[in-house]
C-alpha cells in the first residue's frame, strides 16, 4: 500500500468516526435557543452573584496562603504537581479518558476502523478539556488563596506552573488508564523522585533567580515525553476490558444522576481476591469476627494500603488539632484528620453493609442482637481505633510534652473517633434518595432543594464537619467528648430507622431469636 493509499485509508475511517460521533450526539432532541438562553442566564447569575464578589474580596483581602518569593513557591508547585499526577493516575484506572457510551464503544468495535482511530480521537479531546479545566482550577485557586500573581514577573511564573501542573495532570489521566500498573508504579515513584530534586534545586539556587520556571518546566517535558508514549499505547488496549469499564462508568453515572451516589461508589470498590477458604477452620466453623476482618483486609491489598494511610494521617492530624493552641491552624489540622480517619474507615464498614442489608430484607436465619452488634462492631472499632492510635502516637513522639494535657487528648481524640464512627454507620445505612427531598424549598434566597440533596449525598462528611465544629465550640473537654458521644448515638439511630428497624419491632424479633 502506498503513502497516498494509506493517508486516504485513514482520512476515510476518522470521517466515519465522526459520522458516527456525530449521528449519536444528536440521537434525541436537539438543544434549542430557549434552552441555551436559560444555561447562558444560570452562568450569567452565578458569576455576577458568587464569582464577582469572591473575586473582589480575594483581591482587597491579604493572602491566605503567602509565598513571598518563587523559591519559597516551588516546593508547593512541586508537590502540586505529583499530587496532580498521582491522582490523575488513580482516577484512570477507575474512570479514564477513554471510558465512553457501551453501544456507541460497541459500533466502533463491530467496524473494521483500528481502535487508534477512533480511541485516539476521543482521548485528544477529552485530555484538551482536562487540561483546560486543571489550568483554569489552578489559576483561580492560587489567585484567590496566594500573592503569586500580585507582581507581574511572578504572574507570568506562576501561568506557567499552571500550564505544567494541567499537561502533567491530563498525560497522567490517560497513562493511568492504558498502562499496566508497574508502569504506574514505576511513574508514581519518578514523579516524587524528580518533586525532591527540583524541590532541592531551587533552593539551591539564590533568590532572584526565578526558580519557578524549574517547576514548571519539568512537568511540561514529561508530559511531552510521555504523551507520546502513552496515545502509542492505545493501539494495545484490551477492548473487552475498556467495555466493562464502560458498562460500569454508565452504571454508576445512572445512579448518580438518580441520587444515589453512594450505589455509584460502591460499584468501584475492588473485589476481593484470594484466601476465602482460610475464613474457615478445619472444622468447618467460621474464624472469630477480629480474624476474619484481618483476612478481608488482606483480600484487597491495594485498598487496605490506602486506608490505613487514610488512618495513620487522620490519627495524626486529630493529635496535633487537639493539642495545638487554640486558633485556625489547630482546628483546620483536627477536621482535616477527622475527615481522613472517615475516609479511612470505609475500608472496614463491610459489616455495617451487611447488617444493613440484614435488617430490609426479609429475616431468614438469624442470631441474637447481641450476636449481630459483636459481629458488626467489633472489626471496624478495632480496626479504625487502632490505626487512628497508631497515627496519634507518631504525632505524640513529635510534639512532646502536649500543650493541652495528655488526658485531654486522650478524651478529645476518642470522642472524635466515636463521631467518625457513628458518622460512617450513618452513611453506610444510606438506601435510596428519599423522595420528599426533591420537594422544593422556598427561601428569600432560592430553592434550595439542591443543597438538601447534596447534604443527604454526603451526610457523613456534614456529621462529621458539624461535630467537631460543635466540639470545638465547647469550652470543656469532657463536654465536647459528651457531645461527640451524643451526636454519634444520633447518627446510629439515625441510622437504623434509615432501615425501617424502629418501625418494623426488629429488636423484638431478633431479641426472641
Amino acid at each position: 500500500m502506498t503513502t497516498h493509499s494509506m493517508a486516504e485509508a485513514d482520512s476515510d475511517a476518522e470521517a466515519r468516526v465522526r459520522a458516527v460521533r456525530h449521528r449519536y450526539a444528536r440521537r434525541g432532541n436537539r438543544a434549542t435557543v430557549r434552552g441555551r438562553a436559560f444555561t447562558a442566564y444560570l452562568v450569567t447569575l452565578f458569576a455576577l452573584f458568587y464569582l464577582v464578589p469572591v473575586v473582589h474580596a480575594a483581591s482587597t483581602s491579604p493572602a491566605l496562603v503567602p509565598l513571598g518569593s518563587p523559591a519559597r513557591a516551588t516546593p508547593m508547585a512541586c508537590a502540586l504537581a505529583v499530587a496532580a499526577c498521582w491522582g490523575a493516575q488513580l482516577a484512570g484506572r477507575f474512570w479514564g479518558p477513554l471510558v465512553m457510551q457501551p453501544f456507541l464503544l460497541h459500533v466502533f468495535m463491530s467496524t473494521d476502523v483500528s481502535p487508534a482511530c477512533y480511541l485516539g480521537t476521543i482521548a485528544r479531546r477529552r485530555l484538551a478539556y482536562a487540561s483546560t479545566a486543571v489550568f483554569l482550577s489552578a489559576c483561580t485557586a492560587a489567585y484567590l488563596t496566594t500573592d503569586l500573581f500580585d507582581q507581574p514577573d511572578t504572574a507570568l511564573q506562576g501561568l506557567a506552573v499552571a500550564a505544567g501542573l494541567s499537561a502533567v495532570a491530563a498525560v497522567a489521566w490517560l497513562w493511568g488508564q492504558v498502562r499496566a500498573v508497574r508502569d504506574n508504579l514505576a511513574l508514581a515513584a519518578a514523579a516524587g523522585v524528580a518533586a525532591l530534586v527540583v524541590t532541592a534545586a531551587a533552593r539551591a539556587a539564590p533568590e532572584d533567580e526565578g526558580s519557578l520556571w524549574l517547576a514548571a518546566g519539568a512537568p511540561a517535558a514529561a508530559a511531552a515525553v510521555l504523551g507520546r508514549a502513552a496515545f502509542r499505547s492505545i493501539r494495545e488496549i484490551d477492548l473487552a476490558r475498556l467495555a466493562r469499564e464502560s458498562a460500569r462508568a454508565s452504571q454508576a453515572q445512572t445512579y448518580a444522576w438518580t441520587g444515589t451516589l453512594h450505589h455509584a461508589l460502591d460499584l468501584y470498590r475492588p473485589e476481593p481476591r484470594g484466601l476465602t477458604s482460610t475464613l474457615i477452620r478445619s472444622d468447618g466453623r467460621f474464624r472469630g469476627y477480629l480474624a476474619q476482618g484481618s483476612i478481608r483486609a488482606l483480600r484487597t491489598p491495594g485498598r487496605t494500603i490506602a486506608a490505613v494511610s487514610f488512618l495513620l494521617t487522620g490519627g495524626a492530624l486529630l493529635t496535633f488539632g487537639t493539642t495545638g493552641p487554640e486558633g485556625h491552624p489547630a482546628l483546620l489540622s483536627w477536621l482535616t484528620g477527622a475527615v481522613c480517619v472517615y475516609l479511612g474507615s470505609g475500608w472496614v464498614s463491610e459489616t455495617w453493609r451487611g447488617l444493613r442489608d440484614e435488617l430490609t430484607l426479609a429475616p431468614l436465619f438469624g442470631e441474637r442482637w447481641g450476636g449481630t452488634l459483636a459481629r458488626t462492631l467489633a472489626w471496624p472499632v478495632f480496626a479504625v481505633s487502632v490505626g487512628a492510635c497508631l497515627g496519634g502516637g507518631l504525632a505524640v513522639l513529635i510534639r512532646w510534652p502536649l500543650d493541652s494535657g495528655p488526658v485531654n487528648t486522650a478524651l478529645l481524640v476518642a470522642g472524635s473517633m466515636v463521631l467518625v464512627l457513628g458518622a460512617r454507620f450513618l452513611r453506610e445505612m444510606k438506601q435510596h434518595l428519599p423522595l420528599e427531598l426533591l420537594l422544593p424549598v422556598v427561601t428569600p434566597l432560592g430553592d434550595l432543594s439542591g443543597l438538601v440533596v447534596i447534604a443527604w449525598q454526603f451526610d457523613g462528611i456534614v456529621a462529621v464537619v458539624i461535630g467537631i465544629a460543635a466540639m470545638n465550640a465547647v469550652p470543656s473537654t469532657l463536654g465536647a467528648s459528651a457531645l461527640a458521644i451524643g451526636m454519634a448515638a444520633c447518627c446510629v439511630w439515625m441510622g437504623l430507622r434509615r432501615t425501617g428497624w424502629a418501625h418494623r419491632g426488629a429488636f423484638a424479633r431478633l431479641s426472641r431469636r
